[in-house]
C-alpha cells in the first residue's frame, strides 16, 4: 500500500465503494421493471398471489424466465414473497396492475422504447447535443411517449385544480397542453371552467381525441399551433404553462413569458408547473436527474429554480406571486399580470 492509499484508509476507514456500484447498476434494476411491466407480471398478479409455476402460466414465460423476473422484482420491493407466494407489493398494484387510473405503465414504455435508448448515448447528448428532439419522433412513438409523460404527470395535473382556487377563472389558456391532461383534470375539478390548449399540430390530434372520450369537447378547445413561434388565442384570464419551460433556454424562456403577457389583460394569472429547483440545483433529486432527460432529448432542454423565474417574470410584465406545492417533484409558481 502507497503513503497515499495509507493516508486515505485512516482518514476514511469506513468508506465503500458500494454509494457508486449501486448506481452504477441502476441500469440493470431499470431494465428488470421495464421487462416485468412489458411481460405482463404486475397484471398476472393483479386478482390473486401466485406460485411460480402460476405465474408461469398466467404469462406465457418459462419457469426460469419468470423467476429471474419474479425475484428482481421481491429484491427490489415491487413484488412482495410469502414461502412460494408472489403478490404485488402496494406499489405495484396500484401503478402496475392496471387495475386504477394511476396506470404507470405507459410510463415505463415511453422510458424503455424512447428514453432509455437515447440515454445510451447520454455523454454525446451532453457534450454535443441530442442527435433528434422528442418533438421529431414519428406518429407512433409520439402516441407512446404523450401517453407517458400523461401517466408521470397525472398526480400534479390531478392536484392542480385543488392547489388553486379557480372560482374566478372563467377561461383557461393551456400553452403547450400536451394530451390536454392538465386542462381535463382541472374542468372536472371546476365544472363551470373552459379552456384552450394550444400544442403541435402532431399532439393537438390526441389531444382531441383524448378530450372527446373523456366527454369535455364542449368545454376544451384544441388550438394546433407552435406556442414558441405563433400568436396566442386571445380572452383567457388564466393561464396555465406545465412542463414547457424545460424545453427552453433562459432566452426563450423569457420571451415566451413576453409572448403569453401580451396576450392578456391586466389581472390575469399565470400558472406554471415544472420541475422547479432549490438554487442549487439539485432538489429535489428527481429534477435533478430530470435534467439529463431534458438534455437528452431537447437541445436547449433543462431545469431552472424557483429564483431564476422570479428574475424573468418583472421584464416580462408579471408579479410573481407564490410558489406551491403539487405532487411528487413537480411544483407551481403562480404570477400575475401588471
Amino acid at each position: 500500500m502507497t503513503t497515499t492509499e495509507q493516508l486515505h484508509a485512516v482518514s476514511a476507514p469506513n468508506v465503500t465503494a458500494d454509494p457508486i456500484l449501486r448506481l452504477a447498476s441502476g441500469f440493470m434494476a431499470a431494465k428488470h421493471l421495464f421487462a416485468a411491466s412489458e411481460l405482463g407480471l404486475f397484471e398476472a398478479l393483479a386478482d390473486a398471489p401466485a406460485t411460480l409455476d402460476a405465474l408461469t402460466a398466467r404469462t406465457g414465460l418459462t419457469r426460469r424466465a419468470a423467476r429471474i423476473s419474479a425475484d428482481a422484482m421481491v429484491a427490489l420491493g415491487i413484488l412482495e414473497r410469502d414461502g412460494d407466494l408472489y403478490r404485488n407489493g402496494p406499489a405495484a398494484d396500484r401503478f402496475l396492475a392496471g387495475k386504477s387510473h394511476s396506470d404507470l405503465r405507459p410510463l415505463l414504455r415511453f422510458w424503455d422504447e424512447i428514453s432509455y435508448p437515447i440515454w445510451v448515448d447520454f455523454a454525446e447528448s451532453l457534450a454535443r447535443g441530442p442527435v433528434h428532439e422528442v418533438f421529431e419522433l414519428d406518429e407512433e412513438k409520439q402516441a407512446i411517449a404523450s401517453a407517458g409523460i400523461e401517466a408521470v404527470l397525472a398526480g400534479p395535473a390531478n392536484a392542480l385544480g385543488q392547489v388553486v382556487d379557480f372560482s374566478s377563472c372563467q377561461r383557461l389558456l393551456d400553452v403547450g397542453g400536451g394530451t390536454g391532461s392538465w386542462s381535463i383534470a382541472t374542468a372536472r375539478h371546476h365544472p363551470h371552467l373552459r379552456g384552450t390548449i394550444v400544442e403541435l399540430p402532431a399532439v393537438a390530434v390526441l389531444a382531441e381525441q383524448r378530450i372527446a372520450g373523456v366527454g369535455l369537447a364542449d368545454r376544451l378547445t384544441v388550438v394546433a399551433a407552435d406556442a414558441m413561434a405563433d400568436d396566442l388565442p386571445r380572452g383567457h384570464d388564466t393561464v396555465l404553462v406545465a412542463n414547457l419551460v424545460h424545453y427552453g433556454s433562459p432566452e426563450s424562456n423569457a420571451k415566451l413569458l413576453g409572448r403569453i403577457r401580451a396576450a392578456v389583460q391586466p389581472g390575469a394569472k399565470l400558472l406554471l408547473a415544472d420541475f422547479w429547483t432549490d438554487p442549487t440545483h439539485t432538489e429535489p433529486v428527481q429534477a435533478a436527474l430530470m435534467a439529463g432527460e431534458f438534455a437528452a432529448h431537447l437541445r436547449e432542454g433543462d431545469v431552472y429554480s424557483v429564483e431564476e423565474v422570479r428574475d424573468w417574470l418583472p421584464a416580462a410584465g408579471w408579479c410573481f406571486l407564490d410558489h406551491l406545492p403539487l405532487a411528487g417533484p413537480q411544483s407551481l409558481i403562480r404570477a400575475e399580470a401588471v
